[in-house]
């Protein structure tokens, strides 16, 4: 017996099999392109989706020496917030509009002066994004008419490769919670939303709980993948709740904070906990019965990608590694010299909710080199996903333990910087697989392999290394953070002088 996970990310699908003892027992991934035809576009061809699913499944078998015709069942992860348009024959009508696109800001003041900010917030449990499904429904309306009126299907990414697979039309609570048409309270498609802004429910999938069963595999896919026909595939989830199931984050009190491009700060909580300010995002949970809340920081990781590409020579021509800027860091105290990071290359999430601000390093000094500098956007990221801590504090979410996961948790300095930030112990996991393992799990439940996902996490996921805080560098941490948040109001305060100096030219 064995159980199959199948994550469509954004640069690339992952596949996973796990065995009957809860153990990975190999994974493949398979590249996808990603095109920007304009300045804040992001879109993608969904056939890449399936074609680099295949690639992967097989691929992960042969490495595992797993005959396909022990796969039990398979579950589905993905990128969040997509947009599949299909017409009644099933054909894909343009390419998909995916999460990072940024081209719908004014659909979503449209939302607002529709329904009313607050009254998103008790419908939907989350504001107005340009993120959100939604809204790319409604630009694709407004701006592209004629492909509108052929739409009959409105899919996520992941659940158009379910609907390769099975033929089935389907969705989870967890990646539906990110359309901006769920009822998250309530776990269904809120008809209140959708008839205010004119979309029909007909156009959605049937709303499952994650780990049931709502499709099997079809003759052409069984074909296709090598697995048995008939195989079941349950609801999955999207790429942060089946994130969260495989670090074990899952019960009150557990919280993930996870580096990877973006950055994300994770609880799991029992009620839908609603921010009146909307600075975090409340969604379903993958386990049933159960919610999250979590904040983004747009340009965590990202943010020393940047960095390295613009001070450090190619690798390959004999450049630095991430392991040498960050033992250069590990030299400089905590503080970084007084100099500060705000990653705002892509703008930010949480909590400013602010699409249009900027980055910006302060402090420098003849005195600082490369090491300060490096330093400097290590804690600067840590300090952005304490923002999201903060606002937990504020609604009293249980914060019990932190698990650190991606590129964040790789670096020992890095999770060094973020104890001391947070000022808690952090842990790492063993195997960190990342949604590719949460969507196995889910089907191991969905097969009865397990009764519960709790059940499933505890015999799945096993705690690595924990870094404990230092109490001198907390205090440090804790100065700087009080600069660090004074930052973005003289930042924003210095766009707005800019704008209205151009309003005046």
């Amino acid at each position: 017996m064995a159980l199959l996970g199948i994550d469509i990310g954004t640069t690339g699908s992952r596949a996973l099999v796990l065995d009957e003892a809860g153990r990975t027992v190999a994974a493949s991934a398979e590249h996808e392109a990603f095109r920007s035809p304009q300045t804040g576009w992001a879109e993608q061809d969904p056939d890449d989706w399936w074609r680099a699913c295949q690639t992967a499944v097989r691929r992960a078998l042969d490495a595992s020496g797993t005959d396909g015709a022990a796969i039990q069942a398979i579950g589905l992860s993905g990128q969040m917030h997509g947009a599949v348009l299909m017409d009644v024959a099933g054909a894909v009508l343009r390419p998909a509009i995916i999460w990072c696109d940024q081209r719908t800001e004014t659909e979503c003041r449209w939302i607002e002066s529709t329904i009313g900010a607050s009254r998103l917030l008790e419908l939907t449990s989350n504001p107005a994004l340009t993120n959100f499904t939604l809204t790319k429904l409604l630009w694709v309306r407004a701006h592209e008419p004629e492909t509108w009126a052929r739409v009959r299907h409105v899919l996520l990414p992941k659940d158009y490769v379910r609907w390769r697979l099975s033929g089935e039309h389907a969705i989870d609570v967890a990646d539906a919670s990110g359309t901006l048409m769920l009822d998250v309270a309530r776990r269904r498609w809120s008809s209140d939303v959708l008839d205010q802004v004119g979309i029909d429910v007909g156009l959605l999938p049937r709303v499952f709980e994650s780990p049931e069963i709502c499709a099997r595999v079809s003759r052409d896919a069984a074909a296709a993948l090598g697995v048995p026909v008939g195989t079941s595939i349950v609801a999955g989830a999207g790429d942060q709740a089946a994130g969260a199931v495989g670090m074990g984050i899952t019960r009150p009190g557990a919280v993930s904070a996870t580096i990877g491009t973006s950055g994300v700060v994770f609880a799991a909580t029992d009620r839908p906990v609603t921010d009146p300010r909307g600075r975090i995002h409340t969604f379903c949970h993958a386990v049933p019965g159960r919610w999250h809340v979590m904040g983004v920081t747009q340009a965590a990781g990202l943010s020393l990608r940047w960095l390295r590409d613009l001070i450090a020579p190619a690798i390959s021509t004999g450049g630095v590694t991430y392991d040498d800027l960050t033992a250069e860091a590990a030299r400089v105290p905590p503080g970084a010299d007084g100099v500060l990071w705000a990653p705002y290359l892509m703008g930010e999430r949480t909590p400013h909710c602010d699409p249009n601000i900027r980055a910006a390093c302060v402090g420098l000094a003849a005195n600082h080199g490369r090491g300060h500098v490096v330093r400097a956007v290590l804690e600067g990221v840590a300090f952005s996903l304490r923002d999201t801590f903060t606002i937990f504090s504020e609604l009293a979410v249980p914060v019990e333990r932190i698990v650190v996961g991606g590129g964040g948790a790789r670096s020992a300095l890095w999770r060094e910087i973020q104890a001391n930030v947070y000022g808690r112990a952090v842990e790492t996991i063993v195997a960190d697989e990342g949604a590719a393992l949460g969507a196995a799990i889910l089907a191991g439940v969905g097969a009865r392999v397990w009764a519960s996902v709790d059940e499933a996490v505890d015999a799945t996921v096993r705690r690595g290394a924990t870094t404990s805080p230092q109490a001198d560098a907390v205090a440090t941490m804790n100065d700087r953070y009080a600069h660090y948040r004074r930052v973005y109001p003289a930042l924003r305060a210095m766009a707005d002088s800019s704008a209205r100096n151009e309003a005046y030219v």
